[in-house]
């Protein structure tokens, strides 16, 4: 029996003025898979990105998360729901420690100040602080200020971040862009694992990272959807390779 999807898209539009960044899509991105949202530059995954999130009210259509429409509510409450995102710009506290960047996210929304608070609550927050830094190996670091870590792993304190809140739905936002070829490969291996437990949609400009780790692949060109598929399938649509790279003999795509 088919899960319901974590997302449905209806006819979503988005546009700014005369431009149209997102045209007419119609989705459903299936719970349990990790899925992967590629195109060129210009193709509208990031403003496909801010509308799901409510960073963007759409112009035209409707966006089921979970079940729920939530096409008129605002980031804070879609976040609520279980939707947490990244993004290109690393958003961490630069002055604070990975743990405590980490245990503010974790802890009850309203009572971080509250004097009142249950012990108890603290006791969950260090529980659930604990966890993220070892499911994104960051343990090691924890008492490290975050404005001294590597890129690679400030991406793996953001993705921790959201992490913490216990979302439904990860988007991540280019998460290896800027990373050496190692620390992509220990990023790689990091989301595919969180992807057991979480549902993960990736926007991403590295191929290889993407043929390497998405189950379902869902190409945009000029705000629209071009095609969606297995990577087998994408890398054989000679349709994507043109849109994609401009020809359909380039070396990174038989690469991938």
């Amino acid at each position: 029996m088919m899960s319901r999807p974590i997302l449905k898209l209806v006819n979503l539009t988005k546009k700014f003025g005369g431009l149209v960044a997102v045209n007419d899509v119609d989705l459903e991105l299936e719970s349990g898979k990790l899925h992967a949202i590629i195109g060129p530059n210009g193709a509208g995954k990031t403003t496909f990105f801010n509308v799901i999130s409510g960073f963007y009210a759409p112009s035209a259509g409707q966006i089921i998360f979970d079940g729920i429409d939530i096409t008129k509510k605002a980031s804070h409450q879609i976040a609520r729901l279980g939707m947490a995102r990244t993004l290109q710009v690393k958003s961490v506290f630069g002055s604070m420690t990975v743990a405590e960047n980490v245990w503010i996210a974790a802890h009850p929304r309203g009572s971080v100040f509250n004097p009142f608070r249950p012990a108890s609550s603290f006791t969950k927050t260090k529980e659930k602080t604990e966890q993220v830094l070892e499911a994104t190996g960051l343990s090691e670091m924890a008492n490290l200020v975050a404005g001294t870590l590597s890129y690679g792993d400030m991406a793996l304190l953001e993705i921790g971040i959201a992490l913490a809140t216990e979302p439904k739905l990860l988007l991540l936002d280019e998460p290896v862009c800027g990373m050496s070829p190692a620390e992509t490969e220990q990023t790689v291996g990091r989301i595919k694992k969180l992807s057991e437990t979480v549902d993960i949609v990736i926007i991403e400009h590295d191929m290889e990272f993407v043929f390497g780790l998405a189950d379902d692949i869902t190409v945009m060109a000029q705000g629209g959807i071009l095609a969606k598929g297995s990577p087998k399938e994408i890398t054989e649509n000679a349709e994507v390779r043109e849109a994609y790279l401009g020809e359909e003999d380039d070396e990174d795509w038989h690469h991938a």
